[in-house]
């Protein structure tokens, strides 16, 4: 089992922090990451952010499009940003938030470690819904 160091918890480091310095996932961070997705309205803003791409949201434009209260919409954004999920950027007097989709990948990266046993013929069905082939549209499938 691997488990974080206890330097990085003693300094008190969040999740997003440790991974952001280490870029190691580990137990923990994997647990904190999916901990804050286990919620509906958390998964509900990151799938929204995730669909923005990354030039993201605006606050006020997640809480009206999933039609959550400012305050609510606050707290579940300041869980989804201390386990590495989504970024915060300052423009002017608004914060803009988008999904961190490389903190997304090393999370699908660590629960696929290892997956179907060295027999990577046995993962294509899962690689393909992960990651589905644009249609001549460009939508994905």
């Amino acid at each position: 089992m691997v488990t974080r160091p206890l330097a990085g918890m003693i300094m008190g480091l969040t999740a997003a922090l440790y991974f952001y310095i280490s870029r190691y996932m580990d137990n923990l961070s994997a647990i904190e990451s999916l901990s804050a997705l286990a919620q509906e309205t958390r998964l509900e803003v990151f799938r929204l952010l995730v669909q923005a791409g990354p030039e993201g949201l605006y606050a006020g434009e997640i809480a009206a499009r999933l039609d959550v209260l400012q305050n609510t919409l606050s707290t579940n954004l300041a869980v989804l940003s201390r386990a590495g999920l989504i970024q915060a950027r300052r423009e002017g007097r608004s914060i803009r938030y988008s999904a961190d989709l490389n903190a997304m990948s090393a999370l699908l990266g660590f629960l696929m470690q290892d997956c179907c046993g060295g027999r990577p013929e046995a993962c294509q069905p899962l690689l393909k819904a992960i990651a589905p082939l644009p249609t001549p549209a460009g939508k994905p499938q």
